[in-house]
């Protein structure tokens, strides 16, 4: 007996045929003379759900959830460009993004759209329409990460995920003394990943302080840009050295080696957080957001 093939209700369309009929809206705005708008946006976000950033084939990204979002208020297929990919695990406060749309949205419109599309760990903070000329990735002239690690002999609850932990006590001071040897342009291959896709390995860091605040301790570091599990090698050869694990001179050592095997371990994702993106006052961005501070729950009463 053969079965009665149902009728597809119009709602009910493969998800292909409303894509087609998105672009196809958006391809008959341009053809009518509506010009596409480029515009910037800062996204936060919780890593610790996302297999990083960039778009996987096989696992959830910020990439792809942002761009589900922003292409249903802009009622057509968006892909965006970034500042720079993060690691999965990896926090955001201040990454930038653009795309371009002909849709006649103002910007608290796009804020407020998209914004009420994203999961709850992700989420838009400003929205600006920026000249033709603007790239989130190639017009930043600086990158600002922040590593946060909780120095206790117990791991923590509260913070989990958001946070390094170490039950080792570590000296800023050394830390601090190792890391400028860091300071400046170098070829930072004995700290970056194997698997680094980057053509050279030539980076300028600007600025590395390490901080302590209670039982936490700080890594603030900005360059002009970042290779791959960067800052991660950065921070485990600078927690070793504050252990007490490895001399001061070791970070120099590393660094002249250009040999990631003369490096130590990758600390791990938690506690990265990419807090700000430079570019020139011309296109007229917001201020970047404050890094990230944690307080000990101890001694709250």
């Amino acid at each position: 007996m053969r079965r009665r093939r149902g009728r597809r209700h119009c709602w009910s369309r493969p998800r292909a045929n409303r894509e087609r009929e998105r672009t196809s809206r958006c391809g008959e705005r341009m053809a009518s003379g509506i010009h596409a708008v480029r515009l910037a946006l800062g996204v936060e976000y919780d890593g610790r759900r996302y297999a990083g950033w960039q778009s996987q084939r096989h696992a959830p990204s910020v990439q792809e959830t942002v761009e589900k979002a922003i292409s249903r208020v802009a009622d057509h297929p968006v892909a965006v460009t970034c500042a720079g990919r993060t690691d999965a695990g990896v926090h955001a406060l201040g990454q930038v993004v653009h795309f371009d749309s002909p849709s006649p949205r103002d910007p608290y419109s796009w804020l407020r759209g998209v914004t009420s599309n994203l999961p709850n760990d992700v989420a838009l903070t400003w929205v600006q329409p920026v000249a033709e000329d603007f790239d989130a990735r190639f017009a930043a002239t600086a990158r600002s990460y922040r590593y946060a690690i909780l120095c206790r002999q117990t791991r923590p609850g509260l913070f989990h995920g958001r946070v390094a932990w170490t039950w080792k006590a570590l000296d800023a001071a050394r830390m601090q003394t190792a890391a400028r040897a860091l300071l400046g342009e170098h070829d930072f291959t004995s700290y970056r990943a194997i698997a680094c896709q980057a053509r050279h390995a030539r980076r300028c860091v600007t600025r590395l302080d390490v901080v302590a605040d209670g039982p936490f301790v700080y890594l603030d570091i900005t360059a002009n840009a970042f290779l791959h599990h960067m800052v991660r090698n950065i921070a485990g050869v600078l927690m070793a050295i504050g252990a007490g694990e490895a001399e001061i001179d070791w970070a120099a050592e590393v660094l002249a080696a250009r040999d990631r095997r003369a490096g130590g371990i990758t600390a791990p994702a938690d506690g990265l957080y990419m807090v700000s993106v430079a570019y020139p006052q011309r296109f007229g961005l917001p201020e970047p957001p404050a890094p990230p501070v944690f307080a000990s729950p101890q001694g709250a009463g």
